[in-house]
């Protein structure tokens, strides 16, 4: 099966579902990147890895690691530069063409040819322009393919018991949800790649703990998933057609149906 994981920056691949993307890869799943930006608005680490005007070359290569270490395929960006954050820790989007974008997802998406299509969530997870943005691209680039458009999946999937409900996309239902316990020490080896924004993992655990945290401790052992297009009949679960991604998820023994 092949995979296409499309998110807004660096680092979103690993932490809102490298654990998914690591046991797809394990279990015979051909998994590509697409990446909007090389992440050059983030953090250049504490202390600092780089000047901010060379923080987008340094997480792009961060990002090639962190594509190796999930078992990914290939690596591919679109060129927009992520924006700064503003001063009052406001977040913006890569660009305001959403119709062009989508023309560009479209286009790698004929050239990989994936049978499915993991992105952000439609809330953007914490509410990121970029990350919703993404999404949106997502979503216009399989209308524009039609019949020829791949499953579209959204991760952070709102459930229950979600780890980190901050992240959690309230308007995207899990349908799935998986323990990535086995594929854990994949997962972190790529968290680990991305050097430059380790300090921004952690703080914010850290100053729940009141402790000093690390990486590998708020990497989470929980991932979810939300079938976004065509749309999925919750209510009618198991006696649906069986998707061939939660098929496929299912079969590793390692998730369970919402």
């Amino acid at each position: 099966m092949k995979i296409l994981a499309f998110f807004a920056h660096p680092d979103d691949e690993t932490m809102l579902a490298g654990g998914i993307l690591a046991l797809l890869a394990r279990h015979g799943a051909h998994v590509n990147y697409l990446c909007a930006t090389r992440g050059e608005g983030g953090e250049v680490g504490e202390p600092p890895l780089c000047t901010q005007d060379k923080l987008g070359e340094l997480r792009e290569k961060e990002l090639a690691y962190a594509v190796l270490a999930l078992g990914g395929q290939s690596l591919d960006f679109l060129g927009y530069v992520d924006p700064l954050v503003g001063e009052n820790g406001e977040l913006g989007a890569y660009t305001n063409d959403l119709t062009f974008l989508a023309d560009q997802v479209a286009t790698i998406i004929h050239k990989r040819q994936p049978e499915a299509l993991l992105t952000h969530g439609s809330s953007g997870e914490y509410g990121h322009p970029g990350h919703v943005l993404t999404f949106q691209a997502a979503l216009e680039a399989v209308r524009l393919l039609g019949n020829a458009a791949p499953g579209v999946y959204t991760v952070q999937a709102d459930f229950p018991e979600h780890p980190k409900p901050r992240l959690s996309n309230k308007n995207d239902p899990a349908q799935i949800i998986i323990d990535v316990t086995s594929v854990l020490e994949d997962k972190i080896r790529a968290a680990m790649c991305h050097r430059t924004q380790h300090a921004l993992f952690i703080r914010r655990t850290s100053e729940m703990l009141g402790r000093p945290t690390t990486v590998p401790e708020v990497v989470t052992r929980v991932e979810s998933l939300h079938r976004t297009h065509p749309p999925y009949n919750q209510s009618v679960g198991k006696h649906e057609p069986l998707d061939p991604l939660f098929e496929l998820i299912l079969a590793t023994g390692t998730a369970w149906c919402a």
